[in-house]
């Protein structure tokens, strides 16, 4: 027994050094019928292993069938389900991976003894793998409601922040909007140190906007694009990207809806975010037509007039849309000179109105 005690460990060792054509023979010969059972087990299962490595998947998932039809009721089995069930999902094929998992849970109630610790672990890990399984399938009901089981549960397996991050990007794709603000708000104030926490900020907002809580959606924006943490330092392209996605897609909701203050203190907010040409002009447009909106036509030329004189930046390369911002901005001036103009003519036409009837009210009445 010793012998072949000591060839399965050389065949493991050299399968994890990556030696796979030492390992494969030396594997292959403890299949043998002369070797004990317990070996011939754990020979097949190194098989599958290092089947994997080799990213041979088909051959992967054949090795581990053969041992689930010779040993169904090793204590293994639903580990083994496990494993499959995961090759099946990198395979991509889902429908068979969500098979394999929920065959976990079954087998592990079946088989189960002193090795309590262990099924509980393999148990989760299925439930973790249903939940991903359905997330990555963009079937984002039934994966909130695995994802919100494992939250709820007290197992330091379990990465809380990885779940209720999940959890909200789920929420918010199911248009689950109260849920979604109560996931975020819960993320946001127990893990604020994350690379995720601009997203979520985004999710909280856009969810906000949508139950008409406008003050606060308008809030969780401005936080956004005022913020400057350790993480928006260390990650600022990830940042710079929620940030304008989150400012634009709010501030454009508030000016559609005729909601021009705050869509105009969005816009503020975001031509402070980046200097480029690229990114200000558009922002200061949108900001231009706001003021219109607001009947401040003074700002607005001001604004229009930064854009034009920024003209002498954009080089031969520009898109042809910032050339185009830069002629509307000029257009948009003479437009509202031409506004004044017309609305001057027509108050003084209106007062020699009022000043000649006035005189012919008080002339006399000819006989």
């Amino acid at each position: 027994m010793d012998a072949y005690v000591q060839k399965l460990e050389t065949a493991r060792y050299l399968r994890k050094v990556r030696r796979t054509m030492d390992a494969k023979p030396l594997l292959v010969a403890l299949l043998s019928s002369d070797t004990p059972d317990a070996i011939q087990r754990s020979a097949l299962l190194e098989l599958a292993v290092l089947a994997q490595d080799e990213d041979d998947l088909p051959r992967t998932q054949d090795t581990y069938a053969q041992f689930l039809n010779r040993w169904p009721n090793d204590p293994r089995v639903p580990e083994v389900l496990l494993r499959q069930g995961q090759v099946f999902r990198q395979m991509g094929i889902h429908d068979l991976a969500l098979t394999k998992f929920y065959a976990v849970m079954t087998a592990a109630l079946t088989l189960r003894n002193d090795r309590l610790d262990y099924y509980e672990t393999i148990v989760l890990k299925a439930q973790m793998e249903i939940a991903e399984t359905h997330y990555e399938l963009g079937k984002y009901a039934e994966a909130a409601e695995y994802f919100s089981r494992l939250f709820k549960q007290d197992n330091p397996q379990i990465d809380k922040h990885e779940v209720l991050y999940k959890l909200v990007r789920c929420y918010g794709n199911t248009t689950n909007y109260d849920q979604t603000v109560a996931s975020a708000h819960d993320y946001l104030a127990n893990y604020a140190a994350t690379p995720e926490v601009p997203e979520v900020r985004f999710e909280l907002a856009t969810s906000l906007k949508e139950l008409g809580r406008d003050n606060e959606s308008l809030q969780q924006v401005l936080t956004l694009l005022q913020e400057q943490s350790n993480q928006a330092n260390s990650n600022p392209e990830n940042w710079a990207y929620w940030q304008q996605r989150t400012g634009n897609l709010i501030a454009n909701q508030f000016f559609r809806e005729g909601d021009y203050p705050r869509a105009l203190d969005i816009y503020s907010s975001l031509a402070h975010l980046d200097p480029s040409p690229q990114w200000q002009l558009p922002v200061w447009y949108q900001m231009g037509m706001t003021y219109e909106r607001l009947w401040q036509p003074q700002k607005a030329t001001e604004i229009y007039n930064q854009i034009v004189s920024r003209e002498n930046e954009l080089d031969t390369n520009a898109p042809p849309s910032l050339k185009s911002i830069v002629d509307m901005a000029r257009w948009r001036i003479g437009f509202i000179q031409w506004q004044n103009k017309a609305e001057t003519a027509n108050y003084n036409l209106r007062d020699t109105n009022v000043i000649v009837t006035a005189n012919t009210a008080n002339e006399p009445i000819k006989q």
